[in-house]
């Protein structure tokens, strides 16, 4: 599959939703994960990211708008052992319980399917990193309707045991803005990892669309060292990083 442009891909769609992002650093030496949220409604648009010990969760900005809390409020990314989940719902849990219990990624993800949103039918999207050697490899994952029919839920697992340096893959919840809203088609894309971290963020943030960007988490993880940095953006708030 040929290499595109990250922020191309994302400057030219006015409503992707939420986003992955997993690759590794131009030079090779780093793991990179980015995760972003969207919104066109009030209820989604009343988020903001925090972080927890392992990660992030999203919360409400302003507790009195909170609406409906069960399909926006969870925990985007979250470790387990050598491990790193990312994913745009609560089969975050599932997949850390399913780590838990011994099953694979694909097998712990087997007891979920799209959520329950109709007329749109919003795909989980997922994705993991497993850390070994000082190397790593991935594994993503959509879970989604069947052309928008309920009954029929259609599961993708894609793995990525040799990621190339510069180079990543993107999945999102949506080929673009509507009314229903279409679901992601094919594989995840590949696109081009930029080296640093802060550009990396900047240029990704800026890519997103304005009026419907919400909140971005960018992480990566020294492979030699293990130490992480990242950055979160979120649109209420101003951008802060950290190291671990």
């Amino acid at each position: 599959m040929e290499k595109s442009s990250l922020y191309e891909e994302l400057r030219g769609n006015r409503y992707p939703g939420r986003g992955i992002v997993l690759g590794r650093s131009k030079d090779g030496s780093k793991a990179m994960l980015a995760y972003f949220i969207m919104g066109r409604s009030e209820n989604s648009r009343n988020r903001i990211f925090s972080r927890t010990a392992d990660g992030i969760r999203t919360e409400a900005f302003d507790p009195a708008k909170l609406s409906d809390p069960s399909l926006i409020i969870y925990a985007p990314v979250k470790g387990f052992e050598n491990r790193l989940i990312v994913s745009n719902g609560d089969q975050t849990d599932t997949i850390y319980e399913g780590f838990q219990n011994g099953k694979s990624f694909a097998e712990a993800l087997s007891v979920r399917e799209f959520e329950p949103d109709a007329p749109n039918y919003t795909p989980r999207i997922s994705g993991v990193l497993y850390f070994a050697d000082r190397d790593f490899s991935y594994e993503l994952s959509i879970l989604k309707s069947d052309r928008m029919n309920p009954a029929q839920c259609l599961r993708f697992t894609y793995s990525y045991p040799t990621p190339l340096p510069g180079e990543g893959h993107l999945i999102h919840t949506y080929i673009g803005d509507g009314t229903p809203l279409q679901s992601f088609c094919g594989e995840p894309k590949s696109v081009s990892v930029d080296d640093e971290l802060e550009p990396f963020a900047a240029k990704l943030w800026e890519a997103l669309d304005p009026d419907n960007k919400i909140s971005l988490y960018v992480r990566e993880t020294d492979l030699a060292s293990g130490a992480v940095k990242d950055i979160l953006i979120n649109r209420h708030e101003k951008m802060s990083g950290g190291t671990k």
